[in-house]
């Protein structure tokens, strides 16, 4: 970071101090005002002669920049326009984003930064995070030192091996590290000068990317076993020496891994895993607000997931804790779930099972009873008609999962069903908004893992509500950084839930809408960051003392891209 933020005690004022002058500060993102300099700025920073004359405040930089993006005619070159924004001006950038959220978060993240992932290596302009090979295993700690950061926030990281719904992009998936890092800062206010998205290369099993001439990344096959661990442990242990503060979030890893990493780490240092315990929260926010509409409580909820994998298990773990504060023992809110991955309804006794299938799995006994036509693959559409669930979530990543037939017979066994499809990106999606609606004879409550358009139907308006993981994740890593909480723990994200239910209207829940529109999405991430900080103080994993004006605090930790003063200091 090549400028300190200082206060003018003459005036009170806040300004950016940097050491440097001229062109310099023109290719500086992090500081570049573009057209914005003011005249004084221009003439004290040796800036003169080197900008069009015309002075530009924020406003005119804005309609400039909208009226550019507004001209790209795909996705993905909205995408590219975007990021070679942040290269050249990153107050601007984020700014923009702000004003336009709800348009522009799609095309910054899902599913737009999916197929930017794709083409990675294509679409490559700029060095941005940090890139440690599986050749740098002895020598990640100054790796990290080159950063230039001392005491970063927080950390995303992944080894692109389970990008979205797309699987193994290789060094492709540094797009998901930038992005969640954006999503902190235009969320939560998390301030993009504070942290650090790493990728963690492997190799690829991806064939189209091996063979690729433009690929960036180490072209060979994955590592895998004993010697991916021992980088990881590596990679974790470096991590430790250098930023032992920081929050570190592990993103997109292949599922057995990511739960593994998890376990293996969470007690060791401040980490959690977004796919499996920020995708609990959303989800389970999602629930507690659809039980404002059927008015039923938790505890009378069966739930049958389409997905077995990290996500689904993730949810699954947080629905028992709300099904236990809400009376029921452990074992009775394990047996309100049901698991159904590609080979059917996961059975225990079923020969090769996960290992972190089996918690959900149910016994042979159990469903001896069950009506089907093959005991040794219950499919989706059986479990439904013996379990006659109130809540269908699907996290399975395979399109048109949830058919006509599914749906019909969730409505069929309820008069408000509760239906998720959650697969993103947008492709991956189990079912089509508009569809399960139609089948449901508008009685269904549906919200999506990625955007979808609101849905007329009889002349009513259904606002499709968004189970993005950018409602609670941001927040608690707020939360996190601003009371510097040693761990990251599941009751931080249940209390996250709750917060979040808490900021959806009736408005929304007239619109079948189960989540808050996004343009109060800060307001939102802040009662998250409120909410984990409580739980933080509660659990021991903070010091009491943020407590006193504790909104406050948190609302003045909140990043505001606006442009400072700046002034030339030695």
């Amino acid at each position: 970071m090549n400028f300190s933020i200082k206060i003018d005690h003459a005036t009170g004022q806040r300004y950016m101090a940097v050491p440097t002058k001229g062109r310099a500060l023109l290719f500086d993102y992090e500081i570049n005002k573009g057209t914005a300099f003011s005249a004084r700025e221009r003439e004290e920073l040796d800036l003169a002669g080197l900008l069009p004359p015309q002075i530009s405040n924020m406003k005119q930089q804005l309609n400039r920049t909208y009226e550019n993006f507004s001209s790209k005619t795909t996705n993905i070159e909205k995408f590219i326009y975007l990021t070679a924004l942040q290269d050249r001006n990153e107050i601007l950038y984020y700014r923009l984003l702000l004003e336009h959220i709800e348009e522009m978060m799609p095309v910054v993240y899902t599913p737009v930064v999916g197929e930017a992932c794709q083409k990675f290596s294509h679409i490559y302009r700029r060095g941005r995070g940090v890139y440690i090979s599986y050749n740098d295993q002895h020598n990640i700690a100054r790796i990290l030192k080159n950063v230039g950061i001392d005491n970063p926030s927080i950390i995303v990281v992944t080894d692109g091996e389970r990008i979205l719904g797309l699987g193994d992009q290789g060094a492709g998936g540094m797009g998901i590290p930038i992005g969640k890092l954006c999503l902190y800062t235009l969320c939560a206010g998390v301030s993009p000068y504070s942290t650090i998205p790493i990728t963690l290369d492997v190799g690829t099993d991806n064939e189209e990317r091996l063979n690729d001439p433009l690929y960036i990344g180490l072209r060979q096959k994955r590592v895998r076993g004993e010697a991916y661990q021992e980088f990881i442990d590596e990679f974790v242990k470096a991590v430790k020496k250098v930023f032992p503060l920081v929050c570190l979030q592990w993103e997109d890893f292949l599922k057995g891994n990511a739960i593994r990493q998890l376990n293996r780490f969470r007690d060791e240092l401040c980490s959690f895993n977004d796919d499996i315990q920020g995708t609990a929260g959303v989800v389970l926010a999602g629930l507690y607000s659809a039980l404002r509409i059927t008015g039923k409580r938790m505890a009378e909820q069966r739930i049958v997931f389409a997905g077995a994998g990290a996500s689904a298990q993730g949810i699954s773990d947080l629905i028992v804790a709300a099904l236990r504060e809400d009376g029921l023992s452990e074992q009775e809110a394990i047996e309100r779930i049901w698991t159904v991955d590609s080979r059917g309804l996961c059975i225990k006794d079923r020969a090769g099972l996960d290992d972190f299938k089996l918690r959900f799995a149910r016994s042979g006994s159990e469903i001896s009873g069950y009506a089907c036509k093959d005991r040794s693959g219950i499919s989706l559409e059986e479990t439904i008609d013996n379990v006659k669930p109130a809540v269908l979530i699907g996290t399975s990543g395979h399109t048109g999962m949830f058919t006509e037939t599914i749906v019909r017979k969730m409505a069929e066994y309820n008069e408000r069903p509760v239906i998720f499809p959650l697969s993103n990106p947008t492709s991956k999606s189990e079912a089509r908004p508009a569809d399960v609606l139609s089948w449901s004879e508008g009685r269904a409550i549906v919200a999506t893992g990625s955007p979808f358009d609101p849905v007329e139907r009889n002349g009513k308006r259904f606002r499709i509500g968004q189970a993005n993981n950018a409602l609670i994740f941001p927040g608690v890593g707020l939360g996190v950084t601003v009371s510097r909480a040693r761990r990251v723990t599941d009751s931080m994200f249940l209390d996250a839930a709750k917060a979040m239910a808490a900021m959806v209207t009736q408005k929304d829940l007239n619109e079948t809408a189960v989540y808050p529109d996004l343009n109060r999405i800060r307001e939102c991430s802040h009662a998250v960051a409120c909410a984990t900080i409580r739980r933080a103080v509660e659990e021991g994993h903070a010091e009491e003392e943020i407590l006193e004006g504790l909104e406050e605090t948190v609302r003045r930790a909140m990043w505001i891209p606006e442009y400072l003063p700046i002034r030339y200091e030695e």
